[in-house]
């Protein structure tokens, strides 16, 4: 017997199509005559007048027990007894097509905020592959050409109510597929996701910082470099595991205690690696130039070298930094060999000291960790940490963790050789915490991202994660040749022009220096470090915790003596 065949319009039919995607059989609508109703209950003018209509007269003509709705569950319950014939329907025919397209905007944002990080900007190198992503493109959601400047309803946007597709499209490629990267719609709390959407979305184009602050990045970047190239040619062949490639970690340590201080913070604990930490020590805590060099030229003094006999680049240190807020203490904790193994320590110093100063709700002191891209993936005592965040004996009110992502664990720069995630930071995810892979190259976008990690952790009191990606100018240390085994990427690498000169170039360009004035402050670095001159605005020896006396007995002490 041969079963009857449908001889009606295929599903593939425009009009059925469309019909469906309207339909409120169609589970996708529901969540879309939601935010229709959220609209209504919060800017009713935004809407179209049809819908204002339906939803004025949708209970018997009364839209008494509407406003009353004040969740999701009491919305739906709302719609659910509503009687069908008291409301005014739009037009199937003149609403179908309109509420496709809407649908598809909607969509269209919905993926930009998910995925839009597969296709930022955020690798200097271009080392990193960027992976094509179709439903980011308004042609996978049944957009054209012909609806680029109809103006859509935005209300899914932390933006104006209603803009042209066009600009839709323009501000999501700008916020989520620029110089920053961002991954947050794993968070389950709509109050954290929402706030992040409104502080990337409602300030595009984002605020393009004073030219003062620009000749401010500029110095801290001239202060990165100029360190690393002073020490390359005076101690030649010496290990000092270079920040090259990364200096705008530099600028964003200051930037983080400058913001912090302003905030209310009193103290700070940072804990790092060898990467780069010589030039936090000097360019961050204010170390003097002369005390780095004798560590070079193995000529400190007797006392100090019996003290600890580590090498230099594992030395703690601490300083008293002036910000608008008042000096903030800052301590930078010596750091053992075993990669990430400092990490408990950092946030247990942070409790200890939240604990002195009675610092309850953890607004007083905090902890900055500072990772490399393959000891966060692969250390396991990094997800024990972040296991322990959000643990009431542990809480910290949340740590700020840096990844000086340059895209290489000693050897290894294939991430399919080095571990099972498409990104290094996946286990953040675990504790829900937002992450953000930025640019190194693009400073601006590096302090800007900064602000709003910081604020963030203030605000909710989670970890948050800021992938620095970047690059390593020479090899794990400074005998490494990185050609050998990494010819590719060190290819690429050689003909990358610094993040100090792309940076003075585009001043340049803007009109905010001159060439003169840029080779002047690279001169007067220079100057700063060969005169043994402080190269922060550091008050040290100052004591603001009251327990740096506290050590005083018991250093140099004859402990063998009767």
């Amino acid at each position: 017997m041969s079963i009857p065949q449908w001889s009606g319009p295929s599903f593939n039919d425009t009009v059925l199509r469309d019909f469906y995607e309207s339909s409120y059989l169609n589970g996708v609508n529901a969540e879309f005559i939601e935010n229709l109703y959220e609209t209504y209950l919060d800017k009713p003018h935004a809407l179209p007048p049809e819908w204002r209509t339906f939803f004025d007269t949708l209970h018997n003509g009364s839209p008494n027990d509407i406003v009353s709705a004040k969740t999701k569950d009491e919305i739906r319950q709302t719609f659910a007894s509503a009687s069908p014939d008291a409301a005014v329907t739009p037009s199937l025919e003149s609403m179908a097509l309109g509420f496709s397209k809407q649908n598809s905007v909607m969509r269209l944002i919905r993926a930009y905020r998910v995925r839009g990080h597969l296709e930022a900007l955020f690798d200097p190198i271009g080392y990193m592959p960027r992976i094509p992503t179709a439903d980011l493109h308004p042609e996978y959601h049944g957009l054209t050409a012909t609806d680029m400047n109809t103006v859509f309803e935005t209300f899914p946007l932390a933006t104006a109510d209603r803009l042209p597709l066009r600009e839709i499209h323009a501000l999501l490629r700008g916020v989520y597929c620029g110089s920053i990267g961002t991954e947050y719609m794993h968070i389950t709390d709509s109050d954290q996701k929402t706030w992040i959407q409104k502080r990337l979305e409602q300030s595009w184009p984002w605020k393009t910082p004073s030219n003062n602050k620009k000749k401010e990045i500029l110095q801290y970047l001239t202060n990165a470099e100029g360190l690393e190239k002073y020490l390359h040619t005076k101690y030649v062949g010496q290990k000092r595991f270079s920040l090259e490639g990364g200096e705008s970690l530099i600028a964003m340590l200051h930037e983080l205690i400058q913001h912090e201080g302003t905030n209310g913070i009193k103290e700070i604990v940072i804990g790092m690696a060898h990467r780069g930490r010589l030039n936090v020590l000097v360019n961050i805590l204010g170390k003097t130039p002369r005390e780095l060099f004798q560590e070079f030229e193995d000529k400190l003094d007797t006392e100090r070298t019996l003290l600890t006999g580590d090498v230099k680049y594992h030395l703690g240190f601490s300083s008293d930094i002036e910000t608008p807020g008042g000096l903030v203490h800052v301590a930078l904790a010596r750091n053992p060999s075993h990669l990430e193994i400092i990490n408990p320590v950092v946030m247990g110093s942070v409790r200890a000291r939240q604990q002195r100063r009675k610092d309850y709700d953890r607004k007083q002191a905090m902890a900055v960790l500072i990772h490399g891209d393959a000891a966060f993936a692969g250390q396991g005592v990094v997800m024990e940490g972040l296991n322990m965040s959000q643990a009431r004996g542990y809480f910290i009110g949340g740590t700020m963790h840096i990844i000086i992502n340059n895209q290489i664990g000693f050897t290894t720069s294939n991430r399919m050789d080095s571990r099972s995630t498409f990104y290094c930071t996946e286990v953040a995810k675990m504790v829900q915490a937002p992450i953000f892979h930025v640019n190194a190259d693009d400073p601006e976008a590096v302090l800007f991202i900064t602000q709003l990690g910081l604020d963030f952790r203030r605000q909710f009191r989670k970890d948050v994660v800021i992938d620095l990606v970047c690059y390593r100018r020479h090899g794990h240390n400074e005998a490494d040749e990185p050609s050998v085994t990494q010819p590719m990427m060190y290819s690429a690498i050689k003909t990358t022009d610094s993040t100090r000169s792309k940076y003075e170039k585009k001043l340049i360009d803007e009109n905010v220096i001159t060439k003169k004035e840029g080779d002047k402050i690279a001169e007067d670095y220079r100057t700063a470090l060969e005169s043994n001159s402080v190269i922060v605005p550091a008050v040290k020896g100052q004591d603001t915790t009251g327990l740096d006396n506290a050590w005083h007995p018991y250093l140099g002490t004859a402990w063998d003596a009767s």
